[in-house]
């Protein structure tokens, strides 16, 4: 049995045809609409998404070239959006929401904003070729407020590799496109597990320190 992408679990049939018929009426601009989307709403997988214009670019029915430009804009503007949702949120309110979060302390933001402030950069172009983070890394650049020009400037690269690859994987795969899938769909995986584990230990060491402080009281 081959693995399946966790996003696309119950239901890639509905997404492959619902974006197919987008492309059969829009063309590449079709494509970019649905890559915005997509880096607003995480769970479309552009790991479908994306074979799948190639795939269509393959067949003759889009311009390869116009695949390519018409998703990079998509994913920046997809991008932009929820960077000015994490510029509107602002640091105070997240602060504030995070003082009323068990187990989370406004220093941990303060840690976490001063990581980014030292590599934000480096994360907004790599993060751009990771499965899940490639959406959300957007938000803290936002909060942050990280110069937008460098932010337009990374999130064009670093979504440029990730569509090339991903477009011209289905462009040159032909009828077996969604073998992409398959085997991003094991990397994400790996990617919820590395979260899901980095969010045990962190839980669990917040839990052993509550427990401490009250023997100490």
């Amino acid at each position: 049995m081959t693995a399946q992408n966790p996003m696309t679990a119950q239901n890639t049939d509905g997404i492959i045809g619902w974006a197919t018929g987008i492309m059969e009426a829009l063309g590449a601009p079709g494509a970019g609409i649905i890559v915005a989307l997509e880096n607003v709403f995480p769970p479309l997988p552009s790991e479908v998404i994306l074979p799948l214009a190639g795939f269509t670019a393959g067949k003759g029915e889009m311009e390869l070239w116009a695949v390519l430009v018409w998703t990079t804009i998509g994913a920046l503007a997809g991008a932009l959006v929820l960077y000015g949702a994490g510029a509107l949120l602002g640091k105070d309110r997240t602060h504030a929401l995070a003082a009323k979060i068990p187990l989370l302390r406004t220093g941990d933001l303060d840690r976490a904003e001063d990581w980014f402030d030292r590599h934000g950069r480096k994360t907004v172009f790599f993060g751009r070729m990771v499965p899940v983070f490639r959406s959300v890394i957007s938000i803290p650049a936002g909060l942050d407020r990280m110069q937008l020009a460098a932010f337009v400037l990374l999130t064009t690269l670093g979504s440029l590799i990730w569509n090339t690859v991903l477009v011209m994987a289905g462009y040159l795969l032909g009828d077996r496109w969604e073998v992409v899938d398959t085997y991003l769909g094991i990397v994400t995986y790996v990617v919820l597990g590395v979260v899901a584990l980095a969010v045990a230990v962190f839980v669990g060491r917040r839990v052993a320190e509550s427990r401490r402080a009250a023997r100490r009281r």
